[in-house]
């Protein structure tokens, strides 16, 4: 029984690696090989399509500790092959548990397609007129720089030089955001 139980959590383990984690090498066969070698294939192909499904939906919902719970019970009251048992059940709730945090964190992570804002840095510079012809030059400039970039990659920077005028543009652009997210935030 005991035996069986860690073979369970090995196999989440091993299924989340690879799906969450992107262990290639936690392959399929590795797994019935290491932790379920008395299984024929198809028997193991069942457990593990099975178990990655069930991990999966469990995944996509995020699901808390009562919605798993729910889940659980739901599966282990179906009946046949489409089922779990009371053991599969225990070990899917004790892995989720243990593992919901780093299974989230990936799954965002992987949901990312364009290059996150990791730092902004600014300052204003003024600029000395040499003489009259550069008097309509001589303003303070806003000078902006985005460091951007992806989860394991180095960063890239752009520089943004604004006159006032810009500033202003975009503070006001940035005001229409805020008002946007608040409206958001108030009816949920």
């Amino acid at each position: 029984m005991a035996d069986a139980a860690k073979a369970l959590s090995g196999l989440l383990s091993g299924i989340a690696q690879n799906v969450y984690h992107e262990k290639e090498e936690m392959t399929e066969d590795l797994l019935r090989r290491e932790l379920f070698p008395d299984l024929s294939e198809e028997q193991f192909r069942v457990l593990f399509d099975k178990m990655r499904g069930l991990l999966k939906s469990i995944a996509t919902a995020d699901m808390d500790h009562a919605q798993l719970e729910a889940f659980l019970t739901a599966q282990t009251r179906r009946q046949g092959s489409g089922g779990v048992t009371p053991e599969q059940a225990a070990a899917l709730s004790r892995f989720w548990k243990s593992q919901r945090v780093r299974v989230r964190e990936s799954l965002l992570a992987q949901s990312r397609w364009e290059p996150g804002l990791r730092g902004l840095s600014w300052r204003v510079d003024l600029q000395a007129a040499a003489g009259r012809a550069d008097a309509a030059h001589s303003g303070p400039v806003a000078l902006v720089e985005l460091q951007l970039g992806r989860a394991g990659q180095d960063s890239e920077f752009v520089c943004l030089e604004f006159d006032e005028a810009r500033v202003n543009q975009m503070l006001k652009k940035m005001a229409d955001v805020q008002e946007s997210v608040d409206r958001i935030v108030q009816h949920t």
